[in-house]
């Protein structure tokens, strides 16, 4: 069995390796491989320091050999490129960008590296991810909410915004269906429509990097996303190849390291990406399951605010 022995020292560290071969990897070398590969795309565990921290050493490292490069982020909506376009260009500082592009909480700890590269050098970054009010009432009322958009607003979407595959919708459900009852029609409904909400977000993407590379046909493209987004060749990966079949995409997928092993093993991983990196886990977030029930309700109380009518 293939394993890597180089435990991450901490949790800003990453063991990478090459998922065919097993062979470990350090970034100079792993971007000397990517040199030639259209859409580089490093998928992460949101907040955590290994996977921010790689994907900005990454972002330079396959500068150095193609400076003419672009970003596209999941961090960003669409809708939200104007102020985007305008604080790269000098003329909003970054608590405008912040507060006007609606940026995530984490902007700063996370993406404040990647986006102020591209500042500096130049370099376009394009919003990629669906508007969070339109994917909210997809979620809540189902993919008719799209009928009820503005036809500019509606233009801006995928053509075929639920596209999917059945390995997609089989590993979704398995891994919300620890949380969500199961056998239970409004479930099952309920269930549905965050799948479609998430079909939209993969579709989004796909379309908006794709927009990228028609816009800058010569440049290599470099994508941050979840890592469920693009894991496996699945969610927006398998519908970019699907609408450009002729790009080259290489993923680069986090493993979180075993607790009990001394070695990390790379079979059992290999199909999630071309690459894989491994790195500590993240804290337990809850040890009280009161306290964690209570944190989730109002964790996604909070989409309610958005009228969907």
């Amino acid at each position: 069995m293939t394993a890597i022995t180089s435990r991450p020292e901490t949790q800003y560290d990453a063991s990478i390796v090459e998922a065919a071969s097993g062979q470990p990897l350090d970034v100079a070398a792993l971007a000397r491989q990517l040199s030639h590969t259209d859409v580089v795309v490093v998928g992460e565990y949101h907040g955590h320091h290994g996977s921010h921290l790689l994907q900005s050493q990454l972002q330079a490292a396959l500068h150095r050999q193609r400076p003419d490069q672009v970003l596209t982020m999941e961090q960003f909506e669409l809708n939200h490129q104007p102020e985007l376009d305008r604080y790269l260009k000098g003329q909003i500082g970054e608590t405008e960008l912040i507060e006007d592009a609606t940026a995530w909480d984490n902007y700063r700890a996370s993406y404040r590296p990647l986006v102020e590269f591209a500042r500096l050098n130049n370099l376009p970054v394009f919003a990629a991810n669906a508007p969070a009010d339109i994917v909210r009432c997809v979620g809540r009322t189902g993919p008719g909410f799209l009928d009820t958009l503005s036809e500019q607003r509606r233009s801006r979407l995928p053509r075929d915004p639920f596209a999917d595959t059945p390995a997609y919708q089989d590993k979704f459900v398995a891994a919300i269906s620890s949380s969500h009852g199961a056998g239970d029609p409004t479930m099952t409904e309920r269930m549905q429509n965050t799948y479609r909400a998430q079909l939209l977000r993969d579709n989004t993407m796909a379309m908006r990097i794709l927009e990228a590379h028609q816009a800058y046909p010569d440049n290599q493209i470099l994508h941050v996303t979840g890592t469920f987004h693009s894991e496996e060749g699945l969610g927006t990966v398998a519908m970019l190849t699907r609408r450009a079949p002729e790009l080259s995409v290489a993923v680069i997928s986090p493993v979180f390291w075993p607790d009990d092993r001394s070695g990390a093993p790379v079979e059992e991983n290999r199909t999630l990406g071309d690459f894989l990196y491994f790195i500590q886990p993240l804290p337990v977030e809850f040890r009280d399951p009161e306290r964690e029930r209570a944190a989730m309700t109002a964790r996604f109380s909070l989409s309610t605010s958005t009228s969907c009518d």
